[in-house]
C-alpha cells in the first residue's frame, strides 16, 4: 500500500483499489456530518429525554429541497433503532417518523402513522378506529417522538383539510405528550403559522444555504481527506469555492452530487486530483434547477460583456 499522506488514515486504503471500485465506493451513500447538522442532532437527542408536560415542545425543521432534512433524521433514526423484548414479546420504538401522505387526509395520516410503526391496520376500518389503534400502539411501544417529514405536503389539501390534519397532529402531541417534529420546505414554515396556537410551540431550525465562508472551506476540506484519489485535491482554494457555489447555488445535495461526478471523472481519467479545471467542462452533471441556473448565469454574463 503506497502512503497516501493527503488522505485520513482510515480512508487510505480505498486508494489501492481499482478504478471501478474506487468509483463505486465514491458514488455510496455515506454520512458526512455538517456543522448545522451536528447543531439539529443535538436539538433532537435533547427534545428526545424532554419530560412529559401538558405543552410539549415542536421543532420544525426546514430548509430548500435538497439541504438536507431528511439526511439528518435518517441518521437520528438509525441511532435509535426499535428493541424487541423476548421475554415480554413486546417492541420498544423511542422515535417514530412518518411520512406525509400525498393529501392531508385524516385517515391517510393514521394509515402513514401504522407503517411507520410497522403495523400496518386494517384498511376497512374507520376513521376513529385507527385513530385509536395509532394512539394505543405508540403508548406500548413507548413512542418518544413523533416526526413527520415532507409536511409541506399538506398545502396540496384544501384549507379544510389543512384545519383538519393540523388538528391532528395537535392533538396527537397534546395526547401522548411527546415532541412533535417537521421537517419541510419554507412552505411548511408558513403553513404552520396559518394555526397561531400550534405554532407557538415550534422552535425553528432553518437549514441555510451554503456561502463562501470557512463553513463551506471546512465542508470541501474534509472532503478532499476522504475521496479516494492518489493525489492531493485543491478543493480549498477560493477560486474552487467560488466555482462550485457558482454551479450548485449553494444546495448541500449538488455540492457533494457535483464533488461525486469530479472525483469520479478524475480516477477515469487517471489526474488522480480534483482542481479547478475539474469543474470547467461543458458535461458536468449537474441537476435540471442548478443546469438551468448556471444557464441563466452564463447568459447573463455574455449580455453583460
Amino acid at each position: 500500500m503506497t502512503h497516501y499522506s493527503h488522505l485520513q488514515p482510515a480512508y487510505r486504503q480505498y486508494a489501492d483499489l481499482t478504478a471501478d471500485e474506487r468509483i463505486a465506493w465514491i458514488r455510496a451513500d455515506r454520512w458526512l456530518e455538517t456543522a448545522n447538522a451536528h447543531l439539529a442532532l443535538a436539538r433532537l437527542n435533547d427534545l428526545l429525554t424532554y419530560p412529559p408536560r401538558d405543552r410539549m415542545p415542536c421543532l420544525l425543521i426546514y430548509g430548500d429541497t435538497g439541504m438536507g432534512k431528511t439526511k439528518i433524521i435518517r441518521k437520528f433514526l438509525r441511532d435509535r433503532v426499535p428493541t424487541f423484548d423476548r421475554g415480554t414479546g413486546t417492541t420498544t420504538m423511542p422515535v417514530v417518523a412518518m411520512q406525509m401522505p400525498a393529501e392531508p387526509i385524516e385517515r391517510d395520516v393514521y394509515g402513514e402513522l401504522l407503517n411507520a410503526m410497522n403495523a400496518p391496520g386494517p384498511m376497512g376500518d374507520a376513521t376513529f378506529r385507527l385513530k385509536a389503534t395509532c394512539r394505543n400502539l405508540m403508548r406500548s411501544m413507548s413512542v418518544c417522538m413523533l416526526i413527520i417529514d415532507e409536511i409541506h405536503a399538506m398545502l396540496s389539501g384544501t384549507y379544510r383539510q389543512q384545519r383538519i390534519f393540523l388538528n391532528v397532529i395537535r392533538f396527537l402531541a397534546n395526547d401522548l405528550k411527546v415532541p412533535l417534529i417537521c421537517a419541510g420546505t419554507d412552505l411548511a414554515r408558513q403553513a404552520l403559522l396559518t394555526d397561531p396556537q400550534l405554532a407557538e410551540r415550534f422552535e425553528t431550525f432553518h437549514l441555510k444555504r451554503w456561502v463562501n465562508d470557512q463553513h463551506l472551506a471546512q465542508l470541501l476540506a474534509s472532503l478532499g481527506t476522504i475521496l479516494p484519489l492518489r493525489r492531493a485535491s485543491d478543493l480549498g482554494s477560493a477560486p474552487v469555492r467560488r466555482r462550485i457555489l457558482e454551479l450548485t447555488d449553494g444546495v448541500t445535495v449538488r455540492i457533494f452530487r457535483l464533488i461525486e461526478t469530479v472525483a469520479a471523472e478524475a480516477v477515469r481519467s487517471g489526474k488522480e486530483a480534483i482542481a479547478l479545471e475539474s469543474f470547467a467542462g461543458d458535461d458536468l452533471v449537474l441537476p435540471l434547477v442548478a443546469m438551468t441556473q448556471h444557464a441563466e448565469h452564463q447568459l447573463r454574463r455574455q449580455v453583460a460583456q
